[in-house]
């Protein structure tokens, strides 16, 4: 006989399955990236915690894509656009947001956060295999990673707000569009 914890598995694999392999042509995946112990550098994860909150049209998924990896290239080859939310570390004060429209791993700023070496070799990757969707890159300046800490300092937290607007702005204008 097959355990619970089997079936759930098993459960949760086609869920999965059937999720990365839905029609999602007209979606747009909003990403955080981030780690969520390191403070401020978790801002990503933070703002999809709070969209999570907010009704967002049909077409929007959401998703914490923690410290980015190459496991992503599969979920975001489907869509033709990813929002992506991230920090970065730019000398600006801590808090101040910034909407980037890069067209290659190349135009991410140098200056995003430590995992995001990864994330810009993991863009290459679906630049290389024309598997690119638009990237537009969201981005939250923060001045240090506390290691061990969920909370985020004033400024940064904050910011989420105004992040949360930037991105159902362009959201709403991309939906308008259609």
């Amino acid at each position: 006989m097959i355990s619970d914890d089997v079936m759930e598995l098993q459960k949760l694999f086609y869920q999965t399955h059937n999720y990365l392999n839905s029609e999602k042509k007209d979606r747009i995946l909003i990403l955080g990236i981030g780690n969520y112990l390191m403070g401020d550098e978790g801002v990503g994860v933070h703002t999809i915690h709070a969209l999570s909150k907010i009704n967002l049209p049909d077409n929007v998924d959401i998703m914490d894509g923690g410290t980015g990896s190459f496991d992503l290239m599969p979920i975001l080859s489907q869509y033709p656009l990813v929002i992506f939310v991230d920090a970065t570390m730019d000398n600006r004060s801590a808090g101040t947001v910034d909407v980037i429209y890069p067209k290659f791993a190349a135009d991410f700023p140098s200056v995003l956060s430590a995992h995001d070496v990864g994330l810009k070799d993991m863009i290459e990757a679906l630049e290389f295999q024309n598997q690119l969707p638009k990237i537009i890159l969201v981005t939250v300046s923060i001045t240090e990673m506390i290691p061990m800490t969920i909370s985020l300092t004033d400024n940064v937290e904050n910011s989420i707000q105004n992040v949360v607007n930037k991105i159902l702005t362009i959201v709403n204008k991309i939906t308008i569009k259609k």
